[in-house]
């Protein structure tokens, strides 16, 4: 049976249980759509941090994917070979380079966005429920550092019984 109070420890954990559950849907169509296009998970990842249109360097993407420069440098590489990316001068430092989507690559993002939102797990969500998740998960990931208790989670269930 479901308790309608829930400590904060365990509303917690059940926040993340939800969200490895979530990642692992995602990850799942992402390898798939990867083995079909030849490319590993983390190519994929890169090719959908790719998209967002920013300047990016192979150092930004390292960060991003959360890997060594070293390691983005060879992926960077790989994906270059296959025509789905190019590396063009810094505009400011002659020392960097930035990574560009070629329109094979740009073609191939597509198809990764296409299939990911087309099966993503946040389609069964009405467009109103997606964008208050879409501001909840934002001020996450913008302020990452909690300051203790989560705004009373336990008050407010409290006050609406």
């Amino acid at each position: 049976m479901y308790c309608a109070v829930m400590d904060d420890r365990q509303l917690t954990e059940e926040l993340h249980d939800y969200l490895f559950a979530i990642r692992a849907l995602v990850h799942t169509e992402l390898k798939e759509l990867a083995q079909e296009a030849g490319l590993t998970d983390t190519q994929t990842d890169a090719l959908w941090r790719l998209s967002r249109g920013r300047e990016m360097t192979a150092r930004r993407l390292a960060d991003l994917l959360q890997c060594d420069a070293s390691t983005a440098t060879s992926m960077i590489d790989r994906l270059e070979k296959r025509g789905l990316v190019r590396r063009l001068p810094h505009p400011t430092d002659r020392r960097v380079k930035v990574i560009q989507l070629t329109p094979e690559g740009c073609a191939l993002r597509d198809r990764v966005i296409q299939r990911t939102t087309e099966y993503s797990p946040f389609a069964r969500l009405d467009h109103e429920s997606r964008l208050r998740l879409h501001t909840l998960l934002r001020e996450v990931v913008d302020d990452p550092h909690p300051t203790g208790q989560a705004g009373g989670v336990e008050e407010t269930v409290d006050k609406e019984q």
